[in-house]
C-alpha cells in the first residue's frame, strides 16, 4: 500500500505559513500507528515550529532551534499541542480563548 494523503491544509497570511500534511501509510516499526505527518509554522522564511515523524526519528518537535522527542497519543492531541505552541509563539497566552 502506498501512502495516501488524508489531510493537507496550507494557510498563508502575510509573512506566516501554517501547513499540515497527514498521510495514511502501512504500519511499520517506525510508524506503528500507520501515520506519517508533517506540521509546520514558518515565519519570515524560518521554521519556528514543527511536528513530524521523519524516517528513523519517531515523533518529534522542532521548537525554535531545538529538536526534541514528542510523545504521540493521537492526531487530535498532537494538533492541540501544535495549536498551543503556535499561540505561544504568536504571543498569546495558552489559556486565552
Amino acid at each position: 500500500m502506498a501512502a495516501t494523503l488524508v489531510l493537507h491544509t496550507k494557510e498563508i497570511k502575510e509573512e506566516e505559513i501554517v501547513e499540515i500534511k497527514i498521510w495514511k501509510v502501512p504500519k511499520t516499526k517506525d510508524k506503528p500507528q500507520g501515520i506519517k505527518l508533517s506540521i509546520v509554522y514558518v515565519k519570515d522564511g524560518r521554521r519556528l515550529l514543527g511536528y513530524d515523524n521523519a524516517e528513523g526519528k519517531g515523533y518529534h518537535r522542532h521548537f525554535m532551534n531545538r529538536e526534541e522527542e514528542h510523545l504521540f497519543s493521537d492526531i487530535w492531541t498532537l494538533l492541540e499541542d501544535f495549536k498551543k505552541d503556535l499561540e505561544k509563539l504568536r504571543g498569546r497566552s495558552w489559556d486565552e480563548d
